[in-house]
């Protein structure tokens, strides 16, 4: 039987809400213990499942790991079983968790071999490996598919420092090869690196431990190989994707919210997509604060033309808050072109949208246009399936703004990316149950 909520919507909301760690970081920075046989201490840990599967993959494997906090843990990755790898449950565990990949880097990188499942995750199009793959190639490291087991099986003996031009500036790429390249011998330069938040947290982590990494926050890395890492103590930052979500949650809803710590330097234009939506929102000390508003209007370009909002690689707009925008602009004053230019289906959820009342036309699929309703008309509560993360929490606001009783299915892929959100937004008085 699985899980769903039922939100009983149109209420306004109060109060104030953390969010969480950051998922994409959690699973770079955990995945990097495995470069030092040293304790590494991580906080801010987010409780969700890619990050806990991660977390008891790395214990399968021989990483001493052990919960000090709530959001607190401690890995010494002293002793690696090299034998797990081949083993039926990392092919089961490795396969179901699209995180696993990143741990090729680091093993590479500390034992020169990896193994790794063919893996699975979001349904968002598709999501190419080779950029992971063709950075360790050139470093050096030889690789074949087994089709009969469905194992890439990869020899990095002797990875060598080189230079590397991405192909595309992938995230867990950049990430990846980072992590293979800090222990190679000689210099390592990565030109089209991605330079979001996240990989800068990274790389500054792997510094403390003792690499030599300089460039961070430019998508052109310098690598100087070292011999040996140490331990170090790192805490993530918030999660800038909820940040954004509970700015688009506050703006539909009316509610006055106010989101705590959420270090403000590091969202980059997060806060001026939303501005541009008519959003209002103030930073007081670290906490963005948003008051309620019953009504919001879309900016135009300065000559009058529909604004335009569309993802981009970092500095740019993060592709994860494009279903978020599209939600919040249904009951803005307005219109407003949404381009998701980096994943070939993440708009197709917008039909449970429609079935609610949104004007919404969908170009094609990458493109739709959102006609506002300026709060006119609310949305219906309906009965959906969520189909990945990022728009699961789009439905959910969706459904908090909406008239009526919501039903969402397939909550796992929510609570793949956000924890307890139920109970934090319980917190803020939504009607929201699990059954």
């Amino acid at each position: 039987m699985t899980n769903a909520f039922v939100i009983n919507g149109g209420k306004p909301l109060k109060g104030e809400i953390t969010p969480q760690g950051a998922k994409n970081e959690a699973l770079q920075v955990i995945s990097a213990v495995l470069l030092t046989d040293q304790k590494v201490t991580i906080s801010n840990i987010p409780d969700i499942k890619d990050v806990n599967k991660l977390i008891e993959l790395l214990g399968d494997m021989g990483v001493i790991v052990e919960k000090t906090a709530a959001d607190t843990y401690t890995f010494i990755a002293r002793d690696i079983d090299q034998d797990f790898f081949q083993s039926e449950t990392f092919k089961s565990k490795g396969g179901g968790l699209r995180g696993s990949i990143m741990i090729v880097g680091p093993l590479l990188a500390r034992f020169g071999k990896a193994s790794i499942p063919k893996p699975g995750g979001d349904k968002i199009g598709r999501r190419r490996l080779d950029t992971h793959f063709l950075g360790f190639e050139k470093l050096g490291a030889q690789f074949n598919y087994n089709p009969a087991d469905g194992f890439f099986n990869v020899d990095a003996s002797n990875l060598k420092g080189t230079y590397i031009l991405l192909d595309e500036a992938s995230v867990t790429g950049t990430a990846n090869i980072v992590m293979a390249a800090v222990l190679a011998k000689g210099v390592t330069t990565i030109y089209n690196a991605a330079c979001e938040p996240y990989l800068q947290q990274l790389c500054k982590m792997l510094n403390r431990m003792g690499a030599k990494i300089s460039g961070i926050g430019s998508n052109l890395l310098t690598i100087e190989g070292v011999d040996y890492l140490g331990g170090t103590e790192h805490r993530l930052l918030p999660d800038m994707i909820e940040i954004g979500s509970f700015i688009g949650l506050a703006a539909m809803t009316g509610s006055e919210i106010t989101i705590k710590d959420v270090k403000y330097p590091e969202l980059g234009m997060i806060p001026d997509v939303f501005k541009r939506l008519g959003i209002k929102l103030e930073l007081r000390g670290d906490d963005i604060y948003i008051p309620a508003q019953d009504h919001y209007e879309i900016e135009t370009f300065i000559d009058g033309s529909i604004m335009t909002v569309a993802d981009a690689p970092w500095p740019g707009f993060t592709p994860d808050l494009i279903s978020i925008v599209l939600v919040v602009a249904i009951q803005a004053k307005g219109s407003v072109l949404i381009h998701q230019k980096m994943f070939e289906s993440r708009l197709f959820f917008v039909d449970k949208l429609l079935d609610m009342g949104a004007q919404i036309i969908l170009c094609d699929p990458h493109r739709a246009t959102v006609i506002g309703l300026d709060k006119q008309v609310q949305l219906r509560g309906i009965s959906m399936t969520s189909p990945d993360i990022r728009a699961g929490v789009a439905l959910l606001i969706a459904a908090l703004s909406a008239q009526g009783q919501s039903t969402i299915y397939n909550i796992e892929q929510i609570e793949r990316g956000y924890q307890h959100i139920d109970d934090r937004l319980k917190a803020l008085g939504a009607d929201i149950t699990r059954i």
